[in-house]
């Protein structure tokens, strides 16, 4: 009995033993413990001619901003690269079914990536520094990232324009002889995912995203890269409803205004207060176009629409000075008989009936020769008395010295108010012809802003 007590006792340990030896380790930390990570700064290759290729992927988030004046763009992306570390591996089967774990990247290699088209440092982005290992070696890292890089933006159809904005992906140290970069999700499955979580603020909207993989040459070295081209297209309807129509309705204003009656002065008034409105919207117009190389359509309208504006303006001027002078010049000079009566009246289609229709009466274009008259009455009153006349001969020539004064008198007063007509008549003629060449120069202004807005 003492044997077998013996035996029993001996059985326990060794049973115990078994168990503690069986049962292998579970801990995270005890497995990176065993990994052998290397140097950290040296690129994880066991032949140094051995390339290291790394994926690149990106969701377009949300564009924060797009500043037109100093042609950046920031937006806010997910990121993921993924690499393969030839010294990290493990099998799964003697490591508790363990086949990734999540550490902080002070233990391993990191690709030298960066944003070529970066501005601005990126610290605000979002602070993940965990890393995905799986037990082949391949590392993961997914992370968001603010962004903000150069643009060059095109505003020429503001605010209808489309914007194209580059992100290339590559290293600054490793040439295209260490490190290969290539997309892991093509042009439209980046497109689908980033439009699945895009956030608009309501001024952009995403239209495509292009993705490929290039190599650029600098400074006699060969970096491979992935560029992502986001277009984007601008929402109009805020720069529609506070620029196009308000500009739109002053020209439309300003052109009715022509059709005031040009002998008050009203007309004048109102046209200097439209331009002072126009001038003001200006201002605005000064505050939300973006500044590029390139004048926005939309600026070069409202610029030549002012100059149009200012120029009817001169001439309400010229039309006001005309219709003075009709009260206190008598004589009309030749060249507007000639060149504004005659042949831009044939031009603007101006008749007999046309001026009849404004109360107007023009006379021939052969004037009254008044210093034949006067002549005609002074060799009269020179010629020679005859004596031998009768009392009533003498009569009949002081009556006819008489009609011949009261023909010259109205012959005269005929002629004033001939030259007045003929003022008004001018005026009519440049006031018209100021009408067609502002309608011709806004109808063509609109269809070719039209035009560059619809192609």
């Amino acid at each position: 009995m003492v044997i077998s007590t013996k035996k029993r006792i001996k059985v326990v340990p060794m049973a115990v033993n078994c168990l503690c030896h069986c049962q292998p380790n579970c801990s995270i930390s005890s497995l990176i413990n065993i990994l052998d990570f290397k140097n950290s700064s040296i690129r994880p290759v066991k032949n140094w001619k051995n390339v290291t290729y790394i994926s690149i992927d990106m969701t377009l988030y949300t564009v924060v901003q797009l500043d037109t004046s100093l042609q950046s763009l920031t937006t806010l992306i997910w990121f993921n690269m993924a690499w393969t570390n030839e010294f990290i591996n493990w099998d799964p089967s003697t490591q508790c079914s363990i086949k990734q774990v999540l550490m902080t990247g002070d233990n391993f290699w990191k690709p030298d990536l960066y944003v070529y088209e970066m501005t601005e440092n990126s610290d605000k982005s979002p602070v993940t520094p965990y890393y995905t290992v799986e037990y082949t070696g391949k590392i993961t890292n997914a992370k968001p990232m603010r962004i903000v890089s150069s643009c060059h933006l095109d505003i020429l159809k503001f605010p209808f324009d489309t914007q194209k904005c580059n992100l290339t992906f590559g290293p600054y140290i490793h040439p295209v002889e260490d490190i290969i970069m290539y997309p892991k999700s093509n042009a439209p499955d980046v497109l689908k995912n980033s439009q699945k979580v895009f956030l608009s603020k309501g001024d952009w909207n995403l239209v495509n995203i292009n993705v490929n993989d290039k190599t650029i040459l600098s400074e006699g070295v060969t970096y491979s890269t992935v560029y992502y081209e986001i277009t984007l297209k601008r929402v109009p309807i805020v720069y529609i409803l506070t620029l196009i129509i308000p500009a739109c309705l002053m020209v439309l204003l300003d052109i009715g205004s022509m059709f005031i009656q040009m002998e008050s002065g009203e007309r004048l008034g109102f046209k200097i207060t439209i331009v002072l409105g126009f001038s003001v919207l200006l201002l605005i117009l000064n505050n939300l176009l973006p500044t590029s190389k390139t004048a926005p359509v939309l600026g070069i309208f409202c610029c030549i629409c002012m100059a149009v504006m200012v120029s009817s303006i001169f001439g309400c001027i010229v039309v006001s000075y005309m219709l003075m002078m009709s009260e206190s010049q008598p004589n009309v000079p030749p060249w507007i008989r000639i060149w504004i009566l005659k042949y831009l009246a044939r031009v603007l289609c101006f008749k007999e009936k046309s001026f009849k229709k404004y109360g107007v009466d023009i006379p021939e274009m052969e004037t009254y020769d008044n210093r034949s008259i006067e002549a005609n009455l002074k060799s009269k009153k020179k010629t020679p008395k005859d004596n031998e006349d009768s009392l009533d001969v003498k009569l009949l020539k002081r009556l006819l010295m008489e009609i011949l004064r009261i023909h010259e008198e109205l012959v005269n007063s005929r002629n004033k108010e001939d030259v007045k007509t003929e003022w008004y008549a001018a005026a009519l003629v440049v006031d018209r012809l100021v009408i067609l060449v502002y309608l011709i120069i806004v109808i063509i202004l609109f269809t070719v802003v039209v035009i560059i807005w619809m192609t």
